[in-house]
C-alpha cells in the first residue's frame, strides 16, 4: 500500500488521542465548575472566570493553527495537528521538523511520501519535546526553591538571572535565524555547489524584523488605547504578517 501522510488511518488515530484530551479537559472544567458551588463562589464570578479564558485560548490558537497550516505543506495535516494540540510548541516543532527534513535531503515545501522519513520527522519531533514531561516533575520543584531562595537574599540579583535564562531560550532561536548570515560573504562557486542564492539568506532575517516591528507597534497601540486585547492578539497578529511577508521577500531575493 502506498503511504500518505494524510492517510484516514492516521486521521483516525490522532482523532483519538485529541479526544482523549479534550475528554480530560471538560472532566476537570466540570470537576471545578461543581467545586466553584460547593464553596459558594459567585456565580457571575465564574462566568467571568470562564469567558476571560475562554479568549486568553483563542489568541494562542491562532498561531497554533498558523503552524498547522505552516508544517502541513510537508507534513500532512494529522501529525502536525497531533503535535500542536497536546504537548507540541509552535517554535520547537517546526525548527525541529524542518532540520530534520534538511537532513534527510527534503524540504519543507514538498509533502513527504517516504514512509521511513515521515517516521524519522515524528520521532525527532516527539522524543525532543517529551523531555519536559520527564523533568519537570524531577526538577521544577528544586529550582523554584532555589529561584525563591535567590530571591530573598537578592530581589534585584534574581530579576536578572531570571531575564537572562529567558535571554538564552530566545538566542537559540535568534541564532537559527542568522545561521546563513555568512553565505553573503561566499564564493559564488560554493553557493552554487549548495543551489543556494547570495541573498536567500537575509529571508528569515527580514521576516523577523516584520515581525518584531508589528508585535512593537501593537504594543504601542495597546498602552496608548488602554485595549487589551490588543496585547492578547499580539502574538498571532505578528506571526501571521510576519509570514505573509515571507512571500515577496523570497520573490525578491529567493
Amino acid at each position: 500500500m502506498e503511504f500518505s501522510a494524510n492517510h484516514p488511518i492516521i486521521f483516525i488515530i490522532v482523532g483519538i488521542v485529541v479526544a482523549l484530551v479534550l475528554g480530560q479537559s471538560i472532566y476537570f472544567l466540570v470537576k471545578a465548575l461543581k467545586r466553584a458551588k460547593q464553596i459558594g463562589m459567585a456565580t457571575s464570578t465564574v462566568k467571568k472566570t470562564v469567558t476571560s479564558s475562554i479568549t486568553f485560548t483563542i489568541a494562542p490558537a491562532v498561531a497554533i493553527l498558523v503552524g498547522v497550516v505552516s508544517l502541513s505543506v510537508s507534513l500532512g495535516v494529522p501529525l502536525p495537528w497531533l503535535r500542536l494540540s497536546v504537548v507540541g510548541s509552535l517554535s520547537y516543532e517546526t525548527v525541529a521538523a524542518s532540520n530534520t527534513l534538511l537532513a534527510l535531503g527534503l524540504d519543507m515545501s514538498t509533502l513527504i511520501t517516504d514512509a521511513s522519513a515521515f517516521v524519522t520527522v515524528a520521532w525527532v519531533m516527539t522524543i525532543g519535546i517529551c523531555l519536559g514531561l520527564f523533568l519537570v516533575p524531577l526538577l521544577t520543584k528544586k529550582i523554584q526553591n532555589g529561584m525563591i531562595s535567590l530571591e530573598n537574599k537578592d530581589k534585584k540579583w534574581m530579576e536578572i538571572f531570571n531575564n537572562a535564562m529567558f535571554l538564552g531560550m530566545i538566542s537559540a532561536f535568534v541564532g537559527y535565524v542568522f545561521c546563513d548570515v555568512s553565505n553573503l560573504f561566499r564564493s559564488a562557486e560554493w553557493l552554487a555547489t549548495q543551489g543556494v542564492s547570495r541573498t536567500e539568506c537575509l529571508i528569515p532575517v527580514l521576516v523577523m524584523l516584520v515581525s518584531a516591528i508589528v508585535m512593537i507597534v501593537l504594543g504601542l497601540l495597546s498602552k496608548k488605547t488602554k485595549q487589551r486585547w490588543i496585547t492578547d492578539y499580539a502574538l498571532p497578529i505578528s506571526l501571521v504578517l510576519g509570514m505573509a511577508s515571507a512571500i515577496p521577500f523570497t520573490m525578491w531575493l529567493g
